[in-house]
């Protein structure tokens, strides 16, 4: 097993040890990953998680729903290899996959007999969301015969919507037992739309990435299922994110903020917060990071209200190039509405960068207000630009602050570790043989 620890030098300097990475015996497991998009700008942790659990001797193959978000030749090559050996269910080929769903009905009637029965059993279904179940059901005859024919025992799914949709109709179809990991916020936030009480229930165990998403779980389910939800938090790398060296500067305070550009991530409340700050005679830059559809109506506050010098607006950046804009901020701040928790925040933090972020969802598990980071209440302005403006007028807090959050990520959100727990715990639910054990809560 690796080790890590972190351990304080003369001169207040994080000192993190780890051994040399070494391979775990193979194991018997073979698993199938189904992912909704992968590789993805967006969700890094996928591609480092499997990674990490091969490394770990477990045999993980992937399939996405969808492919890349960026043309094969603008992939880093480390996510161009997982992209060629990667399993595309909509791939643009139809003719092909008409052809394949044809030979699957005759070698395979059974499975899809049995497809068609779960989705009937779907309740609440309209007639036309029966028929998007359908669509589903064809994917999960496509993704079944890859995993029969790639002589896999297991089917793990990330997120509770539309994925695990096909997830689930594909073991129902195939009798292959499935898992799923839950991070919220949708599936928790439209538990009848998702179907989440259906997805849980006939899942064989339900990884969480907090507390609060598996105290969601139980109120859905009846205590007899809870045995089968764990929480496996997520984390980073603090050996590969360390905090940049700082000299002291009387310039600008620098702040940057990481995430889609729709309403649930705040950003109309942050910058009405920035105003609020510019109002009172702090001057502070924020920098947002992300494309999406409020992009427009963010714009349009900006120049409504004066703030084009205060604001800039980079669209999406690749992973590497979000880092980079990081580790130059003096505050990283996110004003969700809805989250799990943001792997971003966690970057920040291993990073040394102070956080303002929200009192929602499993957030309060990560950073300890006034300890690890400063939290307000959701859509509050003003509390939010109370608390930008204490950390832009106080360098002793931002230091303080970013200290203790790379503390906290070293001691509970430690991707290393973290891999680790989820491998144990896979083998522990799957056992040696590929069996479903029941595990501990």
């Amino acid at each position: 097993m690796e080790t890590l620890d972190a351990t304080r030098t003369n001169t207040g300097t994080d000192v993190v040890r780890t051994s040399e990475p070494r391979l775990h015996t193979p194991s018997t497991l073979r698993i199938a990953y189904l992912l909704s998009r992968y590789p993805a700008v967006s969700h890094t942790f996928f591609l480092n998680e499997v990674i990490g659990l091969r490394a770990r001797g477990l045999h993980i193959e992937t399939a996405s729903i969808n492919p890349p978000d960026r043309p094969l030749k603008d992939l880093p090559p480390i996510e161009a290899v997982e992209a060629a050996t990667t399993l595309y269910l909509k791939d643009g080929r139809h003719l092909a996959a008409s052809a394949k769903l044809l030979a699957i009905a005759f070698a395979n009637p059974a499975a899809v007999l049995r497809g068609i029965a779960a989705v009937l059993r779907i309740p609440r279904l309209t007639f036309r969301q029966r028929i998007f179940w359908l669509f589903y059901l064809a994917e999960a005859l496509l993704l079944g015969r890859w995993i029969r024919q790639r002589g896999l025992d297991h089917l793990h799914v990330h997120f509770g919507g539309a994925v695990a949709s096909v997830g689930m109709t594909t073991a129902a179809a195939w009798r292959i037992p499935f898992s799923l990991t839950i991070h919220g916020p949708e599936e928790l936030l439209n538990v009848d739309a998702c179907h989440l009480r259906e997805k849980v229930t006939a899942a064989s165990f339900v990884f969480c990435i907090s507390d609060f998403c598996r105290s969601q779980l139980y109120q859905l389910t009846p205590s007899s299922q809870w045995h089968k939800f764990h929480v496996i938090r997520l984390g980073v790398d603090p050996v590969q994110l360390t905090p940049p060296a700082r000299t002291p500067s009387t310039s600008t305070v620098q702040m940057v903020c990481v995430g889609r550009l729709v309403a649930a991530k705040g950003h109309r409340i942050l910058l009405e917060a920035v105003r609020q700050v510019r109002e009172r005679g702090v001057t502070l830059r924020l920098t947002l990071i992300g494309a999406g559809p409020e992009l427009g109506r963010l714009q349009k506050f900006v120049a409504h209200h004066d703030l084009s010098d205060a604001v800039t607006f980079t669209s999406a950046l690749s992973h590497s190039q979000t880092l980079d804009q990081v580790r130059r901020a003096d505050i990283f701040v996110l004003a969700s509405f809805a989250e799990g928790i943001p792997v971003a925040l966690m970057e920040a933090m291993s990073l040394g960068i102070p956080c303002v972020s929200t009192t929602i969802a499993g957030i309060p598990e990560l950073i300890r207000s006034g300890v690890d980071g400063l939290l307000v209440p959701p859509a509050n302005a003003t509390a939010l630009a109370d608390a930008l403006e204490a950390l832009a007028l106080d360098p002793t807090l931002r230091r303080e602050l970013g200290r203790s959050a790379r503390q906290r990520i070293i001691a509970d959100y430690n991707l290393p570790l973290n891999q680790e727990l989820l491998a144990h715990s896979f083998q522990a639910q799957l056992g040696p043989a590929g069996a479903v054990q029941e595990g501990p809560r």
